[in-house]
């Protein structure tokens, strides 16, 4: 219990962290603001769906608050556009059906811009990002012949939809025992999972694998190379002109520096992206 409670905190308390959130003052682009649609430029806010704990894009510190690289990268967005950014939690898998309902404007929790996601809701890419697994520091997992082991993922995400029973399925086609997928409703649950031995490793995307190594001081370490590199893309309306304005406010924060800044800032920049675009999954 005493051991369970400890990694608990460390995995959700920022104050244990180096990185804390950074603050970049952004002027409003009068262009691009002209293309919110009015109903969300006369309400003066963006409401904006996320799925925290998923470190270090968003997650909640001490006080409850939520905070990340994605919170500081909206915060810096929504200057350009000239819009209050209202962060609201949901389940991960509500936030694209609450988009497509008009309950949130955006969403903001480390999606992977699919073809398949893109039939429903279109995105704005901002980052990449890959699959890596992690270990008990000492442990002997290799992700390509995980056959028979228990592997943490964070539910719905495309490692729990796509890469480990893409896998299991090149086992069991070898006669191997298929790997057996753990899912967790946060990102945290996993890593935890892993530190108490209750599964061998866990599968994330590439910065969130990174950041939880860091943060638990030595405990955990990286396994295998970084898989199946794809954007990371903010979802939003299909079809609505905000779009373009959050696409080109995003292109504005690569092109003057803002979006250096705060990558760097959060130790992130491996993955970083030069251009910013709309639907870009069949673009990688």
């Amino acid at each position: 219990m005493a051991l369970a409670m400890t990694l608990t905190s460390c995995t959700n308390d920022e104050s244990l962290l180096d990185t804390k959130p950074i603050t970049v003052t952004v002027a409003k682009q009068p262009d691009i603001a002209a293309l919110v649609p009015a109903q969300i430029r006369d309400s003066g806010v963006l409401r904006i769906g996320t799925n925290p704990p998923y470190q270090p894009n968003e997650f909640k510190n001490r006080d409850g608050e939520i905070i990340g690289y994605d919170v500081d990268l909206l915060r810096a967005l929504s200057q350009v556009l000239g819009l209050k950014p209202i962060f609201k939690e949901s389940d991960f898998d509500k936030i694209i059906p609450s988009i497509q309902a008009g309950t949130f404007d955006l969403g903001m929790s480390s999606f992977t811009d699919t073809a398949e996601r893109e039939k429903q809701v279109d995105f704005v890419t901002y980052f990449s990002a890959g699959v890596q697994w992690a270990q008990r520091t000492g442990d002997n997992v290799d992700p390509n012949n995980a056959c028979g082991l228990k592997v943490g993922v964070q539910a719905t995400t495309v490692e729990d939809t796509d890469e480990v029973p893409a896998k299991s399925a090149k086992c069991e086609a070898q006669g191997k025992p298929a790997i057996i997928k753990v899912k967790f409703d946060s990102q945290d649950e996993a890593v935890n999972a892993v530190l108490l031995g209750k599964v061998d490793a866990f599968s994330a995307d590439s910065p969130v694998s990174a950041y939880a190594v860091k943060k638990t001081d030595g405990q955990l370490e990286l396994i295998g190379p970084v898989y199946d590199s794809a954007p990371y893309g903010l979802p939003l309306m299909k079809g609505s002109s905000l779009g373009p304005a959050v696409q080109q406010a995003m292109q504005y924060l690569m092109d003057h520096g803002y979006y250096r800044t705060i990558s760097e800032h959060w130790g992130v920049q491996a993955g970083m992206i030069t251009k910013a675009e709309i639907n870009g999954a069949a673009k990688n």
